[in-house]
């Protein structure tokens, strides 16, 4: 399936113009891309960072079976604290799961860190059934600090 191809530069994922159409990709990047940042959903009992009510997401996935990307989200607002990097490894892995479950990769391992005060690394590492890997990191500034 091809999505709307994603270039991820200093920082920022852009899209990618072919002439005056995007470009399609099928590329495994762009599909860690929107797993990770696209909104998804929060649950009821997650506490949302603006106190707010607006539990964000997409509004299709009330029928489907799996959410489209992640509740990343929901730290904007976080200090990097040992449980909130848990929670990021958690939120990471969830919307991930979908390749690891669509048979795309056989391992998927994610860890997160804070490399300096206010911000969060995200490492994420895809292995795939020829035991191949391929790494990806992101990182976000937090607000909390």
């Amino acid at each position: 399936m091809s999505d709307v191809a994603i270039r991820w530069m200093n920082g920022e994922g852009r899209l990618v113009q072919a002439g005056t159409d995007l470009l399609a990709d099928d590329s495994l990047t762009t599909a860690v891309l929107l797993c990770l940042f696209t909104d998804r959903r929060a649950e009821v009992s997650d506490r949302l960072p603006d106190g707010g009510h607006d539990r964000r997401g997409w509004w299709a996935d009330s029928y489907r079976d799996r959410p489209v990307g992640s509740r990343l989200w929901l730290l904007s607002r976080e200090k990097a604290l040992p449980a909130v990097l848990a929670r990021a490894e958690a939120y990471a892995h969830e919307a991930l799961r979908g390749l690891l479950d669509a048979g795309m990769i056989s391992q998927l391992h994610c860890q997160a860190s804070a490399p300096l005060p206010g911000w969060l690394r995200l490492t994420v590492r895809l292995t795939f059934k020829d035991g191949s890997a391929r790494p990806f990191t992101f990182k976000a500034r937090l607000e909390g600090m």
